[in-house]
Formats: structure tokens, C-alpha cells, sequence
């Protein structure tokens, strides 16, 4: 009897000890997710955004916050962009030009995202040549993305078609995603640290 109870008390202490430990390593990261997130415009959407990341983010890397912001945004400009001309190419010239003019805009926009994504993956050694001049790199062209996903918005404020406030949101909140991930972008800058 003796021993079934050293048992069960030495596997309620180990059941134990692995929830404590499961909920402290999950909560590492979404604490360095939240704190991070601080720092952006739209800190609310930048914590949900990121929450999938929760495990790839483990080492509480700004670096890998940052690819992750990145990702998100260019994954879901794309889902924006397909959105928004496959809404164009239905309905042809029943659509205003803003929505016209979207279509163009967000294409350079999906392009410039995704080219920052792959120079996030080419920056190398923190405070070296190489890593200032991709930083540099990604900065620009993310900070050209939002401008044309910022031309795009303006030019659906004018489209009366009846789709021009359903993309409008769509690219409001890709918009969001951008901001959030050049403020992550923007705290790498071995200047500002």
C-alpha cells in the first residue's frame, strides 16, 4: 500500500511540474510577443498576428519577431491582392478606378513584402556591414509597401462601387499588419540600440 501511494504522489509531482513548465514556456514567449508589441501602432493586433509564432519564437529573438511581422503581412497581402482582382477581373469596368488602381498597387506592394521577407533571411551577423545594408533594405521597401497600400485606400475613399469598402478594410487592416512589422523592423537598427 505504501507504495502505491509513494507512486501516485511521485506522478501527481511529475504531472505537476510538466503543466508548470508547459505554462511557463508558453508564456515566455507571448510575454516577449506582448512586450514587443508595445512598440507599435496597433500593439493589440500585433500580439494576435504573432500568436501562431509562439513557438518558433522561443529564443525571444527581436530578429525572428520581426520575420514573423514580416511574414504575416505578406502572406495576407497576398490573400488581399488575389481578393482584389479576382473582385476586378469579375466585374471588369463596373468597377471605379480606385478598385482598378488597386490592383496595380498591391501587386508592388505584395512585391516589395515579399522581397523584404527573403532579405530578412540575408542580413547576417547583428552590427555587421552586411546586416546595416539589408536593414536598410528592408526598411525602404516596407516603408514603400505601406505608401502603396496607403495610395490605394485614398483611391477607394473616391470609388463609389459597391466592393470599394469591402477591399478598402481588407487593405486597412494588411496596412495595420505593415506598420506593426516595420516598428519590429525598425528596433533592430544597431543605431537606436
Amino acid at each position: 500500500m505504501e507504495i502505491n501511494r509513494r507512486f501516485a504522489l511521485a506522478a501527481t509531482a511529475a504531472a505537476v511540474i510538466t503543466l508548470l513548465c508547459f505554462t511557463a514556456g508558453e508564456a515566455v514567449p507571448f510575454q516577449f510577443i506582448r512586450s514587443s508589441c508595445k512598440v507599435t501602432q496597433y500593439p493589440n493586433l500585433c500580439e494576435k498576428s504573432l500568436y501562431d509564432f509562439k513557438p518558433a519564437l522561443q529564443r525571444r529573438s527581436p530578429r525572428q519577431l520581426a520575420h514573423a511581422a514580416l511574414t504575416v503581412t505578406a502572406q495576407r497581402a497576398v490573400r488581399v491582392s488575389n481578393f482584389v482582382h479576382q473582385v476586378s477581373a469579375a466585374r471588369g469596368s463596373h468597377y471605379g478606378g480606385g478598385v482598378r488602381d488597386c490592383v496595380e498597387t498591391l501587386g508592388e506592394s505584395v512585391d516589395r513584402l515579399r522581397l523584404s521577407v527573403k532579405e530578412m533571411e540575408r542580413m547576417g551577423r547583428y552590427r555587421s556591414r552586411s546586416f546595416r545594408w539589408h536593414l536598410s533594405n528592408v526598411q525602404t521597401w516596407v516603408s514603400a509597401a505601406i505608401t502603396d497600400q496607403t495610395t490605394c485606400i485614398d483611391s477607394l475613399a473616391e470609388d463609389k462601387s459597391a466592393a470599394g469598402p469591402q477591399i478598402r478594410s481588407q487593405i486597412v487592416y494588411v496596412n495595420h499588419l505593415a506598420s506593426n512589422a516595420l516598428a519590429l523592423i525598425n528596433r533592430l537598427n544597431p543605431i537606436n540600440n
